[in-house]
């Protein structure tokens, strides 16, 4: 008799570690996209350090840190990032929209991740190739400045009480789903 939830054939499965890891995920291209994470008062060093996390596993171009976002070294960024904020390029800017227009200015779209009356559900979205995720305060969100910078504003639907989920899963939700789901535009 099978237990409830594993898959008959399947025993024998292990973790793979070191090489035959980075082995099997050199196997998978890397998509057609240029990405970058623009953080906007992204407070909590946790956020930030899980940012440049999902960074590195996109293969983010860059993170851009604005306003009161803590940047690197900080012993948090460094223990919850696994030590990315060392391999992912990063920079500050006084303003997110200082570090959307530097990118606007080479081809990129701004899409913010916050809910305005003028939000779109993100799967409707078809991409560019060159684009940057805007992400905003944990506890205010993304604002009015910044909002104008971007070309749009994206939400993710939710479907309990809750209105948001935290930055960093917001930022891979949509991240993954921008580069696994749609050819570049």
């Amino acid at each position: 008799m099978l237990a409830v939830g594993v898959p008959s054939g399947h025993e024998g499965m292990k973790q793979l570690t070191g090489k035959a890891l980075s082995d099997f995920l050199e196997r998978d291209e890397h998509p057609p996209r240029d990405v970058v994470f623009v953080l906007q008062d992204v407070e909590d060093p946790v956020n930030v350090g899980a940012a440049f996390r999902i960074a590195d596993a996109c293969g983010a171009r860059e993170i851009v840190l604005s306003g009161t976002s803590p940047c690197p070294p900080h012993p948090t960024i460094a223990g919850i990032g696994r030590g990315t904020h060392r391999r992912v390029a990063w920079h500050y800017t006084r303003t997110a929209g200082e570090g959307i227009q530097s990118y606007r200015d080479r081809g990129f779209r701004a899409y913010a991740l916050e809910v305005t009356a003028e939000s779109l559900p993100y799967p409707s979205i078809t991409y560019p190739a060159k684009l940057c995720l805007v992400v905003g305060s944990e506890y205010h969100g993304v604002t009015k400045r910044t909002l104008a910078a971007c070309d749009a504003a994206l939400y993710i639907p939710m479907y309990g009480k809750i209105g948001s989920l935290n930055v960093h899963v917001a930022l891979a939700v949509v991240a993954f789903h921008i580069l696994h789901t749609q050819a570049p535009a």
